[in-house]
């Protein structure tokens, strides 16, 4: 796992360093697509390189992490339109080529399986873009979540539904109590991992996913065990790290061809 320390609009400009150098050597690219604040920046920035340098998506696949369950299809907190509006709409991605999970399927389990083979079908995530709960979650993996889980629907904490009600106009009530989620085990299978955080209220979930025990406690710490995993923090997020300062030598010493 790398770990780099940097100011936030710094961390977006490395995401989107290697989202950009994945889609200039492979145009078909598969890209794994978050939601919440933690990517808003590399969405920005990407938006930017299209509209300036040309970066194109009109050949790559996007897969949604996850999606509320219930919420109706025109709702703006639907995670399929805050994609089209934080992203897909802003280059030149054609909507077909974006998908989520169903969260307005009758048959549940099945819309759940159908969504994992698309991904299979497509050939797997290359990239996958993700952000940090301040209880561990990725994606709407809660505490006690199985590592190998896969794409199925979950109960949203208390604390993951007030983090999100400000979506919502600070209305707890509006907040769904279900969605439907790429699993552990689903995530672990992307070819890289790219997590974002900043802040200090991430510190602690942050020390957890870098220095403490994989642990389904705390479901990040997966992370771990992934052959090429990156860890974005920034410095308020980084300041439970015990070993901050390795991590800012190893990035500061990094040969500079070797990218993230």
């Amino acid at each position: 796992m790398e770990v780099v320390i940097a100011p936030a609009e710094r961390l977006a400009e490395l995401a989107a360093d290697a989202i950009e150098a994945l889609l200039r050597s492979k145009p078909d690219a598969v890209l794994g697509l978050a939601t919440g604040s933690s990517p808003l920046q590399v969405y920005d920035e990407l938006a930017r390189r299209h509209r300036e340098t040309g970066l194109s998506f009109a050949r790559a696949r996007g897969f949604m992490l996850d999606e509320y369950v219930g919420l109706p299809a025109d709702h703006p907190q639907r995670y399929r339109n805050v994609i089209e509006s934080e992203i897909a709409s802003r280059v030149d991605w054609p909507q077909a080529q974006v998908q989520g999970p169903d969260g307005l399927a009758d048959d549940v389990p099945g819309a759940c399986a159908a969504y994992e083979a698309a991904i299979a079908d497509a050939g797997g995530v290359d990239l996958q873009i993700l952000g940090n709960g301040t209880d561990g979650h990725i994606a709407f993996n809660e505490p006690g979540s199985s590592l190998a889980s896969r794409t199925r629907i979950k109960t949203l904490t208390r604390q993951t539904r007030l983090d999100n009600a400000r979506f919502f106009d600070d209305d707890l009530d509006q907040v769904p109590t279900h969605c439907l989620t790429q699993g552990l085990g689903t995530i672990m299978e992307a070819r890289h991992l790219v997590l974002l955080a900043t802040g200090r209220h991430k510190a602690e979930a942050v020390h957890q996913l870098v220095e403490g025990p994989v642990s389904a406690m705390w479901p990040a710490t997966v992370m771990q065990l992934h052959p090429h995993a990156t860890v974005l923090v920034d410095d308020a997020a980084a300041s439970r790290l015990q070993l901050a300062d390795y991590y800012r030598q190893t990035y500061a010493e990094k040969p500079s061809w070797q990218g993230l």
